[in-house]
């Protein structure tokens, strides 16, 4: 295949990259950054996305996907409308132009990484995040991307352009940064956590899992019916935080110091010293439905939760050493 990527340098994006070149795809990359993973197999359009004008469109002759994985980050207290206007023009309006871009240059699929906030932040007991649940989110970022896939669905019901919008819960992987990178770092560093009596229910997708979705997706012979859908995708297995902070400690090879302490105390404690969307994440359910991704496409994760935590835990053993 000939795949156009956006976000290469991103936690998403390098691995997927790397997996596209090492499948023997030709990949273009677009932004403003330059991509130094590999020597070669790369062909790179420094652009910014959020001004297409100067960008030619003979690189999208040929072009049989765009992955489109760029995005503004997501900031969880920022609410206010400066914000939701600089997130629609980054998220919103700069994907909408290049997905109008590809249409018009013929290629015939559209990948956008959305994000599962578009369904919301937090599940009720027992029940799961749906592809068309209706949309109530207030926050700027969930706002953006939600405009932006309705933009997509339309264009792609007014030309040939097939869209396909993924929606990923939380991805760990080698490399991982924030809450996820500062959980390892906790348990690696044997800091005791209060943490023991946490029965939450989470869903989360290891990053392979993930890029074999994404490749899945990207190729029309092996997924005719994906055009135009919206598809939540899991690990299918949910966990606990206490649960997940076991399996880090056991894949790192490390002793697990979790202490059993009331979830509604953590709450106060974490309000009073502004933590409150922190503990959000810890101690709140989010779970997705997957089943559309294994009845639809007939995909299956690759790998586990131990497999993906296992290998990460290897991977950062490799770099120390180096």
């Amino acid at each position: 295949m000939n795949v156009i990527l956006t976000g290469a340098t991103g936690f998403i994006g390098s691995f997927l990259a790397k997996q596209l070149v090492n499948q023997g795809h030709h990949l273009i990359v677009l932004g403003r950054q330059n991509f130094e993973f590999f020597d070669e197999g790369i062909e790179q359009h420094p652009c910014y996305l959020q001004d297409l004008t100067g960008l030619s469109t003979a690189i999208f002759l040929d072009v049989d996907c765009v992955i489109h994985s760029a995005a503004r980050a997501h900031k969880p207290n920022d609410r206010s409308d400066d914000s939701l206007a600089e997130y629609r023009r980054i998220t919103r309006d700069a994907t909408l132009n290049l997905a109008r871009l590809a249409s018009d240059c013929g290629v015939e699929r559209f990948i956008y990484l959305s994000s599962i906030k578009v369904n919301g932040e937090q599940t009720s007991p027992r029940c799961k995040f749906k592809p068309h649940d209706d949309f109530t989110s207030f926050d700027p970022y969930a706002i953006s991307k939600y405009e932006a896939e309705n933009g997509l669905l339309e264009l792609a019901a007014n030309t040939g352009l097939e869209v396909i919008i993924i929606r990923p819960p939380l991805v760990y992987g080698p490399n991982v940064k924030a809450n996820f990178a500062s959980l390892i770092r906790w348990v690696n560093k044997g800091i005791p956590l209060p943490f023991g009596a946490i029965e939450n229910k989470r869903s989360l997708i290891a990053l392979e899992n993930l890029i074999d979705f994404i490749l899945l997706c990207a190729d029309k012979s092996r997924s005719p019916n994906a055009a135009n859908e919206i598809f939540l995708v899991s690990d299918g297995e949910d966990v606990s935080t206490s649960t997940l902070l076991r399996r880090v400690a056991r894949a790192y090879g490390v002793k697990s110091r979790l202490f059993p302490m009331p979830v509604s105390l953590l709450r106060l404690v974490a309000k009073f010293i502004g933590k409150g969307s922190m503990a959000d994440r810890l101690f709140g359910n989010l779970q997705v439905d997957s089943s559309k991704a294994f009845d639809v496409l007939g995909w299956k994760p690759v790998v586990t939760m131990d497999e993906q935590l296992r290998k990460m835990a290897f991977n950062e053993k490799d770099v120390k050493k180096s």
